[in-house]
């Protein structure tokens, strides 16, 4: 089974960007995108380890994933 952390990810489109964003809400600041919702998802997660080896590294917490989350 894998241990990675399963945070809530966040996917849309950015006409802006002109690509599919994916966000992070649980991990501030982490964020990627990519030309497909895959791609987005993929370097997301790439993203996701490197936030968490990063805050490791600096002795910071690393937040537990909550599931999914509610916003208004």
């Amino acid at each position: 089974m894998n241990n990675k952390p399963r945070y809530e990810i966040i996917i849309y489109w950015s006409k802006e960007d002109d690509a599919f964003v994916a966000e992070v809400p649980e991990l501030a600041g982490c964020a990627a995108d990519g030309e497909t919702y895959q791609a987005a998802l993929a370097n997301v997660e790439v993203v996701i380890e490197e936030w968490i080896e990063t805050a490791v590294a600096n002795g910071r917490n690393i937040p537990t994933p909550k599931g999914k989350l509610m916003f208004a």
